[in-house]
């Protein structure tokens, strides 16, 4: 398997286990029904002291293991109060069983529903680890277009952990979107379409580079 920005990014077939009310266990695959939109953040796009900013997301889970790009550029877009199938999502990027190719076939279509042929741009961290210049303008990158009222969709791949210590597994591959940012972007919320009990969580900024590396991202 390539670890390039164009690497294919299927998720591994199978399903998460959801359990009602709590977080369900670890998985490297996520096959999600189809929910009603629901905000993950309730809080609207203001700057709060403290360098902190949240957007309003209208949630949607994924309806399959392979759709997660086009769920997270469709929870992405929500918060400019577009209202997009995750359907017509997947026919713009040319997604199919094998997944959405790179962060590079989300980015045209970001631009495209923004109404701006330059709102979003292609970013690859191409290290096998985010190094402090790559993790310091991801952070930038964040912080400046969760400002502009708009959401980073990333193309992750691997393990992590949030600041609550769930961990987060896609070896696979899987795309998420980062709506809002405190502690200045130290810190990162997520909108994650892969599982509806872990629709929303807050990681380091750290962690999120090294998440994205040998992989890109989509900021304004």
């Amino acid at each position: 398997m390539r670890t390039d920005l164009i690497r294919r990014t299927a998720l591994t077939a199978g399903v998460l286990a959801a359990t009602a009310g709590g977080i369900a266990a670890p998985a490297i695959a996520a096959q999600a029904a189809p929910t009603t939109s629901t905000p993950v953040a309730s809080v609207q796009a203001d700057r709060k002291a403290g360098g902190e900013r949240q957007l309003d997301v209208r949630y949607e889970a994924q309806p399959n293991f392979y759709f997660c790009g086009p769920a997270a550029a469709r929870n992405a877009l929500s918060v400019q109060g577009k209202a997009i199938s995750v359907d017509a999502m997947a026919k713009e990027m040319g997604t199919t069983e094998d997944g959405t190719d790179s962060i590079n076939d989300i980015t045209p279509v970001l631009n495209k529903e923004t109404g701006k042929t330059d709102a979003y741009r292609s970013v690859e961290i191409k290290s096998s680890k985010a190094d402090d210049g790559q993790t310091d303008k991801l952070r930038a990158d964040v912080v400046r277009t969760v400002d502009n009222g708009r959401a980073v969709v990333a193309n992750i791949a691997g393990t992590t952990s949030d600041i609550d210590g769930a961990v987060h597994s896609f070896e696979g591959g899987h795309y998420i979107s980062v709506v809002g940012y405190r502690d200045n972007g130290g810190i990162v919320k997520i909108a994650d379409s892969a599982n509806p009990d872990q629709a929303s969580y807050e990681i380091t900024v750290d962690n999120l580079a090294d998440w994205i590396a040998t992989r890109g991202y989509a900021a304004s």
